[in-house]
């Protein structure tokens, strides 16, 4: 339901490209290259199995997930975009 200026299925169209840039960033955030032995953090053992699984790999299960929870952290936003939300 566009209203004024906007044209008709503008919602959709901004939620697609805002679904599509979220994509890409997720797809240049993955490691490449050849995944290391040694975790960059820590200098522990990345095990084999995960070096398979994540081609490119650089940094074992607790620094990965310490790395993520930095991420999420530093990269929340409003996405309802109301005035309500970002009292809150």
């Amino acid at each position: 339901m566009a209203g004024g200026w906007a044209k008709e299925g503008a919602e959709q169209e901004q939620i697609e490209r805002t679904l599509d840039d979220a994509v890409e960033l997720a797809r240049s955030r993955l490691p490449q290259g050849e995944s290391r032995k040694y975790c960059e953090e820590c200098d522990e053992v990345i095990p084999e199995a995960r070096r398979m699984a994540v081609p490119g790999v650089r940094l074992c299960v607790v620094c990965q997930n310490e790395h993520d929870k930095k991420q999420s952290n530093a990269s929340s936003y409003n996405r309802r975009g109301s005035k309500d939300s970002q009292l809150r």
